[in-house]
């Protein structure tokens, strides 16, 4: 049958008798519904009801239990005009009625008045706490907490037509509301961790930074460490630019290791990229440092331009090979001077020689086989093989493998980083505690899901994807599939929201005030006024140029005069 407003009849249609006990539940539901209904309406008294202007009454002040109940509650999209619907006709006499609207955000109230009866009422589609409507607020949390764009939800709002709240509103509930409740519940979970980890002495960690914007250009840089026994993330701290890239990772590595300390946690070793600044502060601070192995064999780029050339052609083969090589190397050792043996056994290895003179690695591990391809080892003492050594045995080279993670890596780091882009994409300017709080949200949500396992089908098979990955040149490889992520911080956040922060804002904000704020980065210069600044204004396309209709023939024939004085004169 089609949805109509008005009934329908239907010949020869009889309703079934339904169970006793359905009518009971229908009964003690319409009663709930009259008690709820009867529980926030307004005084239908008041003919000036304005949302803006309510204060808090008995009516609108509402218990945590029954906040929690109404905004986990199921939402729908009701058009306008059935909702008028329901208010056109006065209930008692069937009349026509007088009705008034008032809207603010996603909230919409009616008040209906009957002048033949005098019947009077008025509704409301969401409760308000104070002045504050619970559906626009939910909203803004929906949008905050799951890395939304404002933005992005407005245009799909626009689209549908579809009544949103502003985007002042939307900051405005960011401000007083979500972001202390997202800064409390970090530093909450954070101390959580750092107490368990105080029970087990020593801890190895990883750490990186990662600027907000490709290039040179970045104006904040986030400094993160992560527990790599628990693969969690332990601190992040955020520095707006000042004097470069490299001065803001170590002022954030700094920042991250002092609140450890502070915290009575002792680091034993840290895995981190190859960076100058970070080598000799990490060496003044007496903590040990490993290098990531991904790092390390990205640097060696410089084999793949020298197996482009003509007599390095054969490096072309051995270039995965080598590659490989690099993280056996780093992981089947335990000590500097065994990495740096094994790894300069490849130069004999390329050459058909698996017998060498370090008595730390004498020979090769692999079991020994006659090769029926000599033409893919390399020639001794060949111009080939001479460049190849040069950049394998370099010094600097060595001195990084010496000091090679042999454990654990910075992978895990790389993957949380690749998260970040959900809740602050690069395209996007964000100011800096909004830059912090959703940056946060995503630490929330990668300690909650780090571990997942990989997803089975239901014979029990683990479930994997095949990919094909622009890095590997046309080489297919299969990655797990994990199981679905889960979102219960969101749902942390929304209670601490509706059930603290909304009915006393104060601690949650006095907390927010103690995170130093840096100044913006314009307040460095002193702000023109605008009207000198458009006065001063000139389009470098809005230059006065002589058409060349008005130049004089004569003149364009006239040796040595260039057509550029020509358009000067």
């Amino acid at each position: 049958m089609p949805f109509s407003s008005t009934p329908v009849k239907a010949t020869d249609y009889r309703t079934h008798k339904r169970p006793r006990l359905m009518l009971e539940e229908e009964e003690e539901e319409e009663e709930q519904d009259e008690e709820s209904y009867t529980q926030f309406q307004i005084d239908p008294l008041d003919s000036t009801f304005n949302p803006v202007e309510s204060t808090v009454t008995e009516e609108s002040e509402l218990s945590s239990a029954a906040q929690s109940s109404i905004y986990c509650g199921t939402k729908y999209i009701v058009f306008e005009s059935c909702l008028r619907e329901l208010f056109d006709t006065c209930p008692i006499c069937r009349g026509k009625s007088d009705v008034q609207q008032q809207r603010m955000g996603t909230y919409v109230a009616f008040s209906q008045l009957c002048h033949k009866c005098t019947y009077n009422r008025k509704w409301q589609s969401q409760p308000l706490v104070g002045s504050t409507p619970i559906g626009n607020l939910l909203l803004s949390a929906a949008i905050y907490f799951t890395g939304g764009s404002f933005f992005h939800f407005q245009k799909i709002c626009r689209a549908m037509e579809l009544q949103v709240l502003h985007y002042s509103t939307f900051r405005r509930h960011c401000r007083n509301f979500l972001e202390p409740a997202v800064v409390h519940n970090w530093k909450s979970e954070q101390q959580n961790i750092l107490q368990i980890l105080q029970q087990g002495g020593t801890i190895a960690v990883a750490g990186d930074m990662r600027a907000d914007s490709p290039g040179h250009s970045a104006k904040y840089g986030s400094y993160s460490i992560m527990h790599m026994e628990s693969n969690t993330i332990l601190d992040l701290q955020l520095v707006q630019v000042f004097g470069g890239s490299s001065h803001m990772e170590k002022e954030g590595l700094k920042r991250c290791l002092d609140l450890l300390e502070n915290k009575g946690l002792s680091v034993d070793y840290i895995v981190t990229d190859r960076h100058p600044q970070i080598q000799k502060y990490l060496r003044d601070r007496s903590i040990t440092q490993f290098y990531d192995v991904w790092h390390f064999e990205k640097g060696l780029s410089k084999l793949n331009t020298l197996s482009k050339n003509k007599d390095c052609e054969l490096l072309k083969k051995w270039l995965h090979s080598i590659r490989n090589h690099v993280y056996w190397c780093a992981t089947s050792s335990t000590s500097g001077p065994e990495k740096v043996a094994k790894w300069t056994s490849i130069l004999n290895h390329i050459q058909n020689f698996h017998i060498h003179d370090n008595s730390i690695f004498p020979r090769c591990e692999h079991p020994v086989c006659v090769s029926k391809a000599p033409k893919k080892w390399f020639k001794p003492a060949s111009a080939a093989l001479r460049k190849v050594e040069k950049v394998l045995s370099n010094k600097r080279v060595l001195k990084y493998m010496e000091k090679l993670s042999h454990h654990f890596q910075t992978s895990s780091l790389e993957a949380f980083h690749s998260l970040i882009l959900r809740f602050t994409p690069k395209n996007v300017s964000f100011p800096f505690m909004g830059m912090l709080c959703r940056q946060y949200l995503a630490v929330l949500h990668y300690n909650e899901n780090a571990n997942r396992t990989q997803a089975t089908t239901l014979a029990g098979q683990p479930m994997y994807r095949l990919e094909l990955p622009k890095s590997k040149k046309g080489e297919f490889i299969v990655r797990p599939i994990k199981t679905e992520p889960t979102h219960h911080y969101v749902k942390e956040l929304l209670n601490l929201v509706f059930e603290e922060v909304i009915i006393d804002p104060t601690p949650f904000g006095e907390e927010l005030k103690t995170i130093p704020v840096p100044p913006e980065l314009c307040a460095e210069f002193e702000r023109p006024s605008k009207e000198e600044t458009i006065a001063r204004h000139v389009s470098r396309f809005s230059q006065e140029v002589v058409e060349s209709q008005h130049i004089d023939q004569t003149d364009l024939e006239t040796p040595g005069v260039s057509g550029l004085q020509h358009r000067k004169e």
